[in-house]
């Protein structure tokens, strides 16, 4: 029956879904604030209207934490769904996302390293400031672990899917213990950010934070869109693409290039948070098919849904405290990903063919 479902319908009723968790994540919170208080909030700022001094504090609340929160949720859900639904295409396989090919690793290796060094004088030379530091060191060692990986797995043009999984791992584990030395030489304090920051937590959400996951991940994701096409034509193989004019090598440098800015800078303001970009898109698939012309559009929205939710889970679950998102998407995500393995080598099995 779903599979008749016309995209437009689909996009529409994910947009709708959206917007409904959206409006219940700025209600939901250890302050309790009503619809009704947020619709006149909201109406006073667009009127300019002078806000009751008795109002002030939670509507401080409202716009300072809950509504740059909200946002970042579904900013950070859709560049990681997206992400995953990228990779898996560039790839070839429905199991990959960014924490298994080292690009999340990588990252965290990178935001740790300015953890710890970021005061240094070398780059107080270099004139960068905190707000750019972090997410750009995220970068090099997000772009640095991914392409290693890919190098590690392609062999006679052919991405072999097993050597990238055991290639993933040991970039990961070895990522992982470079960011677990920075761990044991730094100070209680950056030992404390490092530690929250790879638990993944949008507990430091703010406007700053939004502007600049915005401004990298909306550009990156509508040309990512323009991509579909392309996407779907590396489905066939390298050889065949190449015959219908895709330049295969320039594609995937230029998509893996501006998929790990995306994941980088998203993951430089909340951490790692596994798991989104494998689920979401390998859901849509079996909803509606494989074309990347839907799945990535309906990645975008879908995982902005999926984080929102967890969001609010983790905001909810051991209140007043709040569990670190990343705890809540392993929970879930490990499991399902167990399955979808087990699916996999089902059809291996009945196909007879292994990567």
């Amino acid at each position: 029956m779903l599979k008749k479902v016309p995209y437009p319908a689909i996009y529409l009723t994910l947009s709708i879904v959206l917007i409904w968790l959206a409006i219940l994540s700025l209600e939901v919170g250890a302050v309790d604030i009503t619809y009704s208080q947020m619709f006149k909030w909201i109406k006073d700022a667009i009127l300019h209207h002078t806000p009751d001094s008795s109002d002030t504090i939670y509507k401080g609340v409202f716009f300072q934490i809950r509504v740059p929160r909200t946002l970042l949720c579904i900013l950070v859900g859709a560049t990681l769904s997206v992400s995953g639904a990228l990779m898996q295409s560039v790839f070839r396989n429905p199991i990959v996302e960014p924490g298994l090919v080292g690009t999340s690793a990588g990252a965290a290796f990178g935001a740790a390293f300015v953890f710890v060094f970021g005061n240094i004088a070398f780059f107080n030379h270099t004139g960068l400031s905190g707000d750019i530091l972090l997410p750009l060191c995220a970068f090099i060692g997000g772009w640095c672990s991914t392409m290693l990986v890919y190098r590690l797995s392609v062999s006679f043009g052919k991405v072999s899917v097993s050597t990238m999984l055991l290639a993933g791992m040991s970039i990961h584990a070895l990522a992982s213990a470079g960011t677990g030395f920075l761990s044991y030489i730094a100070r209680d304090p950056q030992a404390r950010s490092i530690t929250f920051w790879n638990l993944g937590t949008f507990t430091g959400a703010d406007w700053k934070a939004v502007m600049i996951v915005a401004i990298v991940s909306i550009p990156v994701l509508l040309i990512i869109i323009s991509y579909a096409k392309q996407l779907n034509i590396l489905q066939l193989g390298d050889t065949e693409a190449k015959y219908l004019g895709v330049n295969t090598e320039r594609v995937k440098k230029r998509l893996i290039f501006l998929n790990t800015l995306m994941v980088a800078t998203a993951t430089s303001m909340v951490g790692v948070i596994a798991f989104i970009g494998l689920l979401v898109p390998h859901l849509l698939r079996l909803v509606r098919g494989s074309d990347n012309r839907y799945v990535i559009t309906a990645s975008a929205l879908l995982g902005g849904i999926v984080m929102v939710i967890a969001d609010m889970v983790s905001r909810t679950i051991i209140a007043p405290a709040e569990m670190p998102i990343g705890i809540i998407s392993a929970f879930i995500g490990a499991p399902l990903f167990l399955w979808m393995l087990l699916q996999n080598r089902i059809n291996h099995n009945k196909t007879g063919i292994y990567d």
